[in-house]
């Protein structure tokens, strides 16, 4: 039965105010959120992490910082540890924080803990290199954790004389398992596992044992498509496994360690860990799927009684958080799809409170507290957002020209008038296997508010392959690059336009990853849709993509379902490189050029056949030091302002030629 459930904001973290305001790129950049978040064994004490990026022109270049925090109860937050640092992996232990850091005077991450009443954070544990992941026993005797062996001296004498060669994807280095017995005399870790890849670990609730999730090869591609959990005794030896296939995600054990919960896949060729599985090891590893009929993806479970699993899920462009019984299988609401968007959810055995880490179009990831039928906000990293005017955003439902029923996210121009035209910037997800949700969607790929107040309407499409709508959904891509896929993005494009919302003549389109490819393509099979195009980390040739990626083994699996030697001139046509003497749309392309996942190639390629064709504006910019997307602040703003300026120019101005390729940012510094 469904029920009510009111949202109750904690008047101590919130402010009101009737002053609206403009946000800027640079304020885009550098919101802060809460990136994780722990429940003490009261139910009531939590602990927090919070983002705080570093200043554009006022820090060094580096990663951002994040500060620790406990909130007991609604009652304001209390700082634990701020400034410049940078820790995660926050747990409790009894009356005991611990959580990884790289601290002044230590070589690499180690474990650290603090009592929970406060205080000066002491060394726990280190290693001989950085310790990736941790685990500790209930009785807090034993320490579990995940480290590479101790680096070679002997390789770095070697390279220091110039012998430097690196033999591609067979000189592995393992993350090993290691436990340590705080009780032992003169006590080291002990390694546990050698030729597998470990990937996480966990306690078995009242047994000796160890849940590990191992892959045979320290690839990527083995990550993602080989992996399976396994039993481990305390020293090493395996007691039992757990049958899957395909991609796996979290599990959990009940708290009295009969059933392990586990998000994975439907089958080998799912393209996301989704779907509910429970595990009964009274009956020798019995695997159930909980939630055979859900029309979502599961995004995470923790078990709050010994038969009581809750369980995360997004469905469309919401998300709930629901309870499901073990005995009969019977789920009850706890909180219904509503303006906020969980992300991940904590909570204590024995304790009813859900703690929740959602965020909404208001706002940015923050930590939530669901007690009975009251959703409480607890934090507000961003206070100053409430000065900032808000543009109207909501889920649009349409129909793709075959008929099938899709989804997206319309934001509005800030100045929004019925009957007026605008320009809209589209904004592709990738994956595909991933979705939009009707929440906080300003990235530096996407500064929504920004882009709103100068006059644009933007649009997040779901189009089909995304997640959030049931594996059947999320299959329907596959073997069909390029395809009705992105048809769906011209019909979404259509939709909005037959709306009175949008100016035919000039929609931009923009992504990253697999939303790069779209954007390629937009430019140059599809260029009499867009009038400017933005792509990031994007591919633009499918045959040589496959033999320069880290994940050939799941693009086979869950995207392509054939090989390019099976057909290589639909790979070729399915590829914007074949179709780059069409292009008359101005493209701009950007890539990491430390990408592994795909290679700064695809964009140089692009660009090359683009410049030598000479019918279209187009300019590559490559950002170093960063991969598979920008992480660093510097190199965020800058893509976003490059990104702005390419639409305006474009869209808006009506240019015919590339703007100036330089920033302002020398006359910025402070």
């Amino acid at each position: 039965m469904l029920r009510s459930i009111s949202l109750v904001l904690v008047a101590a973290v919130m402010s009101v105010s009737t002053y609206a305001r403009d946000i800027t790129l640079e304020e885009t950049v550098t919101v802060q959120s809460v990136n994780s978040a722990a429940l003490a064994a009261d139910g009531q004490l939590a602990a927090f992490t919070r983002v705080v990026p570093r200043q554009p022109y006022v820090d060094d270049d580096g990663s951002s910082y994040i500060e620790l925090f406990t909130v007991r109860g609604n009652s304001a937050s209390v700082p634990f540890i701020t400034g410049k640092e940078s820790l995660g992996a926050v747990s409790f232990n009894g009356q005991t924080i611990y959580f990884l850091a790289k601290r002044e005077g230590v070589k690499h991450t180690s474990l650290y803990k603090m009592a929970t009443t406060g205080g000066e954070a002491q060394l726990a544990l280190s290693h001989d290199a950085a310790i990736s992941s941790y685990a500790i026993s209930a009785d807090g005797r034993y320490i579990a954790f995940r480290a590479r062996s101790k680096a070679d001296d002997t390789k770095s004498k070697l390279a220091k004389k110039g012998f430097k060669a690196e033999v591609y994807e067979e000189e592995h280095q393992f993350t090993h398992l290691w436990l340590y017995d705080t009780q032992a005399e003169n006590a080291k870790p002990v390694q546990l596992t050698d030729s597998q890849q470990v990937l996480s670990v966990a306690f078995r609730p009242e047994h000796e044992q160890l849940l590990v999730r191992v892959a045979p090869t320290a690839l990527v591609d083995d990550n993602y498509m080989s992996s399976q959990y396994q039993l481990l005794d305390l020293n090493g030896k395996q007691v039992s496994s757990f049958e899957s296939v395909g991609k796996l995600g979290k599990a959990e054990f009940s708290p009295d360690g009969r059933y392990l919960a586990v998000i994975g896949a439907a089958d080998y060729n799912d393209p996301s860990d989704g779907r509910l599985y429970v595990y009964d090891t009274s009956k020798e590893n019995e695997r159930r799927e909980v939630l055979p009929d859900y029309q979502g993806h599961v995004q995470d479970i923790a078990w709050r009684r010994n038969d009581e699993l809750i369980w995360l899920g997004h469905r469309g462009t919401q998300s709930e958080v629901q309870a499901l019984t073990m005995q009969w299988l019977e789920t009850r609401i706890i909180m219904e799809p509503s303006e906020l968007i969980a992300v991940d959810i904590e909570v204590t055995p024995g304790h009813d409170d859900v703690l929740v880490r959602a965020h909404s179009a208001a706002h940015p990831t923050e930590l939530f507290r669901i007690s009975g039928q009251r959703i409480e906000r607890l934090t507000n990293s961003n206070p100053w957002l409430a000065d900032v005017t808000m543009p109207r955003q909501e889920t649009v439902r349409y129909k793709a020209r075959d008929g099938l029923d899709l989804e997206g996210i319309v934001v509005y121009p800030t100045d929004y008038k019925e009957g007026q035209r605008y320009p809209l910037i589209m904004v592709v997800h990738g994956g595909p296997e991933a979705h939009y949700s009707n929440g906080w969607l300003d990235r530096y790929g996407s500064p929504v508010k920004y882009a709103a107040q100068q006059g644009y309407a933007l649009f997040f499409p779901n189009y089909r392959g995304s997640t959030g709508r049931g594996v059947e959904f999320s299959k329907l891509g596959q073997n069909d690059y390029a395809g009705k896929e992105f048809d769906d993005l011209v019909d979404g494009k259509n939709h909005l336009v037959e709306m009175g919302l949008v100016d035919a003549k000039k929609v931009g389109i923009t992504g990253g990853s697999y939303g790069g490819f779209a954007s390629a393509w937009g430019a140059t099979a599809l260029t009499e849709h867009f009038a400017a195009s933005v792509m990031f980390v994007g591919i633009s040739d499918n045959i040589s993509k496959f033999g320069t990626t880290d994940i050939a083994k799941e693009m086979h699996a869950v995207h392509a379902r054939s090989y390019p030697w099976e057909k290589w001139q639909w790979y070729l046509e399915r590829s914007p490189i074949y179709h780059a003497e069409k292009a008359r749309t101005p493209i701009l392309i950007m890539h990491g050029k430390e990408d592994t996942r795909v290679h700064p190639s695809q964009s140089m390629e692009l660009y090359r056949y683009l410049k030598t064709h000479g019918n279209v504006p187009v300019r590559l910019v490559l950002y170093p030091g960063e991969g598979h997307g920008n992480r660093r602040v510097a190199a965020q703003l800058d893509y976003a302002m490059r990104l702005m300026r390419w639409m305006q120019h474009f869209l808006v101005e009506g240019n015919k030629e590339a703007p100036a390729h330089e920033l302002p940012h020398a006359e910025k510094l402070k």
